[in-house]
């Protein structure tokens, strides 16, 4: 940002779950649990664990969906994020979070809130398509429209 202020990242509804938990990749954790127990059990297992070890991410402007991480992958698609030191990163105050954005001006953003802040770049992610197909055997299991599974977690 300019004049040493600090980027922003905008705010909405986003699973953050840590990268380990209970010593298991928390993919690892998920499929195992899954194997044994529904995927409503399954995800308030996640989200308590994640509580535990990363708090409670809602304090620093980042809102969980109503629905599991497991369940909202399997409808949606939409993957939960692994923490990786983002989140000590928004604590220290070297990444901000923001609510939505209203409008992009030349070297500004309005926020939904009515905030305009300047900036000397804005960079834009508009997208995420996974790259497994192109890398994984099975490569027929998945879309090649979008990257992801033909059929739903965690059966497919």
């Amino acid at each position: 940002g300019r004049y040493g202020t600090v980027p922003p990242v905008p705010a909405g509804t986003v699973h953050i779950l840590p990268r380990e938990m209970l010593g298991w990749s928390t993919f690892g954790l998920s499929i195992w649990l899954l194997k044994w127990l529904p995927i409503s059990i399954v995800d308030k297992l996640l989200l308590f664990i994640a509580w535990f070890i990363l708090g409670d991410t809602s304090k620093l402007g980042l809102t969980r969906p109503q629905m599991g991480p497991i369940q909202l992958k399997n409808l949606s698609g939409k993957t939960p994020v692994l923490d990786v030191g983002t989140l000590d990163k928004i604590k220290s105050g070297d990444i901000k979070v923001c609510p939505g954005i209203k409008r992009v001006m030349n070297h500004a953003v309005e926020f939904v809130d009515g905030k305009i802040e300047f900036f000397d770049a804005i960079i834009l992610a508009t997208g995420y398509k996974s790259n497994v197909p192109s890398w994984l055997k099975e490569g027929e299991m998945f879309s090649e429209k979008d990257g992801l599974p033909k059929r739903p977690f965690p059966n497919g």
